[in-house]
């Protein structure tokens, strides 16, 4: 059955980020408790190079593989070439850019450090073209080996390399490693021996032009405000603020980022029928804002005690721009539903339509929230941001997907009602605690299973049946 195999490829999907992304939380704690927010903040700005680089020369060999009814090692050999003369691209690329751009953040250290984190794109780009084989068929257990094999080795050599001093470059390495290490167990599951061909390109031709014009604008989104305030705020401000930032896309990128594969492939199995696309729409929607809006918002008004407890003293300034930037992250995981939608429906071009409001919106918030309340106008700005794009992905589905604007808040709107139960609860809970000066460990555990409890219950009284299971709750009528 499509729907449970979904389930258990999204599963696998997850367990594999989810584990990585806590193998990368231990490195963070370990890396944090010694380096300084500095240190954290000049990697960041060579990273931020790197990523923009790294998304705007993105070719989606896999996306266009899964598209496609079959294909024959040719395929892969030439989405293996085209993954080649990218990593070439991108090395060329990051060599020419890194003396200007050391120039002009005036931080010549910037140089080698953008040099080795090249290595890493570089190499996952040339990972095993045939494991695309297991996602056409949603089994994704081989992803979860390769994601460990890479995290696994990264943390032993970025922990080795800080306790012996190397300073930020234990940070470079641990991303660096878990590249090289992930692209090679690739082979090693999914073996496959290289050959040089494109006699298959214009298969992935008119899909790449239209994903890469969508990727170079989302690149400039996703990095915008990083660029930005690398230049106007000193390393240890700019270090805090990367940090809350990873913090607060953790449930997205650990959870619902490397389900929507799996919902992906889903989608494209029945892309021919409208009806089932639009209810499979609405069921991966309503289960990704299950998690992730309480995950979010538990976040936001826990983030003084999360930082506490994770990185220390020296990190006080990230639990307030937690607290904020957590909130700003409450569309994305509509959004990402929504992009593996039009993939799914091969309409890139409305990806990239939704990207250009995206980043004209950006330009002007970001840039007036610096230039009037400096650090804290870009977190206000990215929280209107947030606020304005939601209304954006909404006003696209109801185009793409012919789903109204009352039938897709329907379809959330006992998520969000539950949550408002859970934040007051939490926030009750944490005010009356205030007085008595409970370890920041005590109190978190505290507020966190009384807001679990108050949701949990919400949703019960609401209809929502958990104790169905995920496959079965998300069809129930009574969730409508």
């Amino acid at each position: 059955m499509l729907t449970m195999r979904t389930m258990r490829g999204a599963a696998w999907l997850v367990l594999s980020r989810f584990v990585g992304r806590l193998i990368d939380f231990v490195t963070l704690i370990v890396l944090a408790r010694i380096l300084t927010p500095a240190d954290f903040g000049l990697t960041a700005l060579a990273a931020s190079l790197i990523a923009i680089v790294d998304m705007v020369l993105e070719v989606p060999i896999l996306q266009a593989l899964l598209r496609r009814q079959v294909f024959d090692k040719s395929h892969l050999d030439t989405g293996f070439t085209i993954n080649l003369l990218r990593s070439l691209l991108v090395a060329l690329v990051i060599v020419a850019a890194a003396w200007p751009f050391a120039r002009a953040y005036a931080d010549m250290r910037l140089v080698p450090v953008l040099a080795v984190l090249a290595i890493g794109p570089i190499a996952r780009g040339l990972a095993s073209p045939a494991m695309v084989t297991f996602a056409r068929d949603l089994k994704f257990h081989q992803t979860f080996i390769v994601e460990l094999t890479g995290k696994i080795c990264a943390f032993g050599l970025a922990v080795a390399l800080v306790l012996n001093g190397a300073g930020y470059w234990a940070i470079v390495a641990n991303s660096v490693m878990a590249a090289v290490m992930g692209a090679v167990a690739s082979y090693i599951l999914a073996p496959y021996r290289p050959a040089l061909s494109l006699s298959r390109f214009s298969d992935f031709s008119r899909f790449t032009g239209w994903f890469s014009s969508a990727q170079i604008v989302s690149a400039v989104n996703w990095q915008l405000d990083r660029i930005l305030l690398g230049r106007y705020v000193d390393k240890g401000t700019f270090g805090q603020y990367v940090l809350a930032s990873d913090l607060a896309v953790f449930p997205t990128q650990s959870v619902i980022g490397p389900a929507m594969q799996s919902v992906m492939a889903a989608f494209s199995a029945i892309n021919a029928d409208p009806g089932r696309m639009r209810q499979a729409f609405l069921k991966a929607v309503r289960l990704v804002m299950l998690v992730s809006v309480p995950v979010c918002l538990g976040i936001s008004i826990t983030s003084d005690l999360i930082v506490a407890i994770l990185l220390g003293p020296n990190w006080h300034r990230a639990a307030d721009l937690l607290g904020m930037i957590s909130l700003a992250v409450l569309p994305v995981p509509y959004y990402q539903t929504l992009h593996s939608f039009c993939l799914a429906l091969d309409r890139p071009a409305m990806l990239l339509r939704i990207s250009m409001i995206e980043l004209l919106l950006r330009l002007g918030l970001v840039s007036a929230g610096l230039w009037l309340f400096a650090l804290e106008g870009v977190v206000w700005a990215r929280l209107l941001l947030a606020a304005a794009m939601a209304v954006v992905y909404m006003l696209h589905v109801r185009h793409l997907a012919q789903i109204g604007l009352r039938q897709q808040i329907g379809n959330v709107w006992k998520v969000a009602a539950a949550t408002a139960l859970m934040v007051a609860a939490a926030g009750t809970l944490r005010h009356l605690l205030a007085p008595m000066a409970l370890p920041a460990t005590v109190e978190l555990a505290a507020t966190a299973a009384t807001g679990i409890a108050v949701y949990v219950a919400g949703l019960a009284l609401l209809g929502v049946r958990l104790a169905r299971g995920a496959g079965r709750f998300a069809l129930h009528d009574r969730w409508l």
